[in-house]
C-alpha cells in the first residue's frame, strides 16, 4: 500500500512525495513549480528536474524533518504510529511541526 504527501515550499505547492513501500520512495516536482525560474529546489541534492527522483530510503531532506530520540518516541506513542515509520511520522507532523521552508500535507485517498 503506497502513501503520498504534497510537498510545499514556503506555502507553495512544489510536488508529490510517495512511499511506494518501505524500500521505495519517489518525488516529482509539480509542473507549475518546475517551470517557475524563481522557485527554489527542495534541496541542493534534488535540483528541479522534470523526471521523478527515486530512492530506496526516505530522501534525507524529508527524513531530517522528522523528530529523533525521546521526542520521536513521544510523538509515535501519541499518534499511534510505529516509531520506525519515518514516512508515517513525517506525514503526521510535517504540516505544522517543522523547522524551515518545507511542509508536507497528507493526501487522503
Amino acid at each position: 500500500m503506497s502513501r503520498s504527501v504534497e510537498v510545499y515550499i514556503k506555502g507553495r505547492y512544489a510536488g508529490i512525495l510517495k512511499e511506494i513501500d518501505n524500500e521505495h520512495y519517489s518525488f516529482r516536482y509539480n509542473d507549475d513549480y518546475y517551470n517557475d525560474r524563481d522557485a527554489p529546489p527542495v534541496s541542493l541534492t534534488m535540483p528541479k528536474n522534470k523526471q521523478e527522483y527515486l530512492s530506496s530510503f526516505l530522501f534525507p531532506v524529508f527524513f531530517n524533518m522528522t523528530s529523533e530520540g525521546d521526542n520521536r518516541i513521544i510523538q509515535a506513542r501519541n499518534l499511534r504510529i510505529d516509531e520506525n515509520d519515518d514516512f508515517g511520522i513525517l506525514s503526521a507532523t510535517g504540516h505544522t511541526d517543522t523547522i524551515g521552508a518545507i511542509t508536507v500535507k497528507p493526501i487522503e485517498i
